[in-house]
């Protein structure tokens, strides 16, 4: 027994060794389509194109080599010998090896090369303000992933193929039953507001000077815990998160001078993510156990940050009055309580990432409905601008203008993530839980928030959801973090509480 335990803990040296090398390789990758997003040069963009179709076609190689397969299959026979998590990681890895093994290196390559031209063809098409400019190469897209999704094996719907990638264990029926209950749920608080008085947010939209705006991000970064020393922030055309390693995970945001909110959440939003992929054991670098939960689970932290914390009165009563000293002609006569009604407006809008807290589900919804057209073969690619456009009419009851407005406003598709919009709506409502548990675990939090003092929130969730890595499911997770799986209702209360404050329900 000794020495088969021996072995396999030889073996599984081996094993992290393998995963680590794809993990470099891959990381190379992440930082040739960041700098692809921030800095590259437009004519670099062919060239750049071709030297991540190489390394991804070298990471899947390697990743489903024979060598691998092999090694993973005999450390799985011995996962008795290893430790708890160890034998977490073999099963992981030989269920990602087995699914990866399914791609022809041939699909992996023109995967990559199409999500490359369709990136630059969606900027393209935003430039000139038409979704013509980036149909054709959606239209390719779409295709691939209808293959991907063949290739990937399913039941039901395809779309299940895909969203898979994203939150395992998910599926069309799960998403049919919470996206009903967006609707049956939410839309009476939203006709119950909209009965209401408007709230005044005009001096939200006076000119906010960029530099300013910009060290007021930086400021919320490092407060929230940010560690700017393993990170950086960059502007780019859609505000992203990138992780290279736990000690190298960068933020993007961007700046709109008639525009308050669009970078001050943006800078929230992106650095929970931030915070999450700090919080990962570095020790598991290249392991299932260093690697996020999930897509969900990932927006959970965003969106804890973003809204629970960061849209609460507790947060604006540290900050507000050093954000009033930066603007003192735009916010030196607005009261504390004028900024936190106007910074909760609940209003129908065009663009999903500057939505309100309530509203935002529905704009998930026309995408989720959306991508499983495309994938069912009910919409196509030709017909996207009217789809959309009367999605928003009959859900936000609000008129598209223009497609960049519109159609063009995700960088997503642009990027081949199809089966990716739901964990947006997932991660608020699995926030929503985890911080009703924070609360309870931590009685004082909200006086420490209201201090500008997040430590001891960002312990809580270092202990309870980042140091886990992959080792649980979503919800076997929110079982073990909240003692039940997602439930809607948390975050129907804690909507119905705040915005029943506000609007005086």
């Amino acid at each position: 027994m000794a020495q088969t335990t021996y072995s396999a803990a030889k073996r599984y040296e081996t094993y992290k060794g393998k995963m680590q090398q794809i993990a470099d390789i891959r990381n190379a990758i992440a930082v040739l389509s960041w700098d692809q997003e921030t800095y590259l040069p437009e004519k670099g963009a062919a060239f750049r194109g071709q030297q991540m179709t190489t390394l991804s076609t070298i990471a899947h190689e390697l990743f489903t080599s024979a060598d691998l397969g092999t090694l993973l299959e005999s450390l799985d026979n011995d996962r008795q010998t290893l430790d708890s998590v160890a034998a977490k990681n073999i099963t992981l890895s030989l269920e990602d090896y087995r699914k990866n093994a399914k791609y022809p290196a041939s699909f992996v390559a023109e995967l990559s090369k199409t999500t490359n031209e369709c990136y630059h063809a969606w900027i393209n098409a935003r430039k000139e303000g038409n979704y013509a400019v980036f149909e054709p190469v959606l239209a390719k897209m779409v295709e691939l992933k209808k293959q991907e999704a063949d290739i990937l094996g399913y039941e039901g719907h395809p779309y299940n193929a895909l969203l898979n990638e994203y939150e395992k264990g998910a599926n069309t029926t799960m998403l049919d039953t919470i996206f009903n209950d967006v609707k049956t749920a939410l839309t009476p608080l939203l006709r119950n507001i909209e009965q209401k008085p408007p709230v005044q947010k005009d001096f939200l939209h006076l000119r906010y000077e960029r530099n300013s705006q910009w060290e007021f991000g930086i400021q919320l970064l490092k407060a929230m815990g940010y560690d700017m020393n393993a990170g950086r922030q960059d502007v780019s055309e859609h505000p992203f998160t990138t992780s290279f390693n736990p000690q190298d995970v960068r933020v993007t945001t961007r700046i709109d001078e008639n525009d308050f909110g669009n970078m001050t959440w943006s800078c929230i939003h992106e650095g929970g993510h931030a915070l999450y992929e700090q919080g990962l054991d570095p020790e598991a670098y290249g392991l299932p156990s260093g690697e996020a939960t999930s897509l969900g689970i990932h927006e959970s932290q965003s969106r804890l940050w973003e809204n629970n914390v960061g849209r609460s009165i507790a947060f604006w009563e540290h900050h507000y009055p050093q954000l009033q000293q930066v603007f003192p002609d735009n916010l030196g006569n607005v009261s504390l309580r004028d900024f936190y009604k106007a910074i909760n407006l609940v209003q129908p809008s065009l663009i999903r990432t500057e939505a309100d807290e309530l509203t935002y589900h529905f704009h998930v919804m026309v995408r989720y409905e959306i991508e499983k057209g495309l994938l069912d073969g009910t919409y196509k690619t030709s017909e996207l601008r009217d789809v959309w456009n009367n999605y928003y009419k009959e859900f936000l009851h609000v008129t598209v203008p223009n497609d960049t407005q519109g159609v063009l406003q995700d960088i997503h598709w642009s990027h081949g993530s199809f089966g990716y919009f739901p964990t947006y709506s997932l991660g608020s409502f699995y926030a929503a839980q985890f911080f009703a548990a924070a609360q309870e675990q931590l009685p004082d939090l909200s006086g420490q928030i209201a201090k500008g003092e997040y430590n001891a929130l960002l312990t809580w969730l270092r202990q309870q959801v980042h140091r886990h890595g992959r080792t649980f499911t979503s919800n076997e997770l929110c079982e073990k973090i909240t003692g039940q799986p997602l439930n809607f209702k948390y975050f129907l209360d804690y909507a119905t509480q705040k915005f029943g404050d506000i609007y005086g329900l």
